[in-house]
């Protein structure tokens, strides 16, 4: 289905593309275009005065699951923070410490004090921090829209998931290009 409306607080999400997911094999977008489609809807959005939130992820909670049997918490070395460069100076980082966005930071708030009722969220990984930043803005009652075009997962499969059954449900899916094409018609 193709993306019907940008309300005029519509803020962008950018999901953990930073220093240590940026060099990983992706499916079916490099890493590489990945970030130059956020960094597009990244200069659309400012030059248009909207919010930009990039999200950056620190750890991974030590809660027991088949891939983590101990249950250990998982924390990212200091040089794998860092947001790449190419997506400018955020209007707001986030540091997350959960696959989700909202999970004990202070997005949802920031988000309402800018009057925010949209959300545009890409990044990576699709089936991961993007997926679950989508369920959670749904879940708050933000307008939802999934460019899948920017964004990417390790594994082909999971992404086609996220973008064919699960973003459907929750969000209006399209491409960085018809979020752009939105953005240039309501400056207008």
């Amino acid at each position: 289905m193709p993306i019907t409306a940008l309300d005029p607080r519509t803020a962008l999400i950018v999901i953990d593309l930073q220093a240590g997911s940026v060099g990983m094999d992706l499916a079916p977008h490099a890493a590489s275009d990945v970030v130059a489609r956020a960094a597009r809807l990244a200069d659309a959005f400012r030059s248009r005065g909207l919010p930009v939130v990039l999200v950056n992820v620190a750890a991974a909670p030590g809660v027991r699951s088949d891939r983590n049997p101990s249950g250990a918490p998982f924390e990212l070395p200091a040089q794998a923070l860092p947001v790449v460069a190419e997506l400018g100076a955020p209007d707001k980082l986030i540091t997350k410490r959960t696959p989700g966005a909202f999970t004990a930071t202070d997005l949802e708030r920031y988000l309402r004090e800018q009057g925010v009722t949209q959300v545009v969220v890409t990044g990576v990984a699709t089936s991961d921090g993007v997926a679950a930043t989508v369920q959670q803005a749904f879940e708050l009652g933000f307008h939802v829209t999934t460019p899948t075009d920017a964004m990417a997962d390790p594994l082909a499969d999971r992404h086609e998931f996220a973008v064919t059954h699960h973003f459907p449900q929750r969000a209006e899916t399209g491409s960085t290009d018809d979020v752009l094409a939105l953005l240039a018609t309501n400056s207008r």
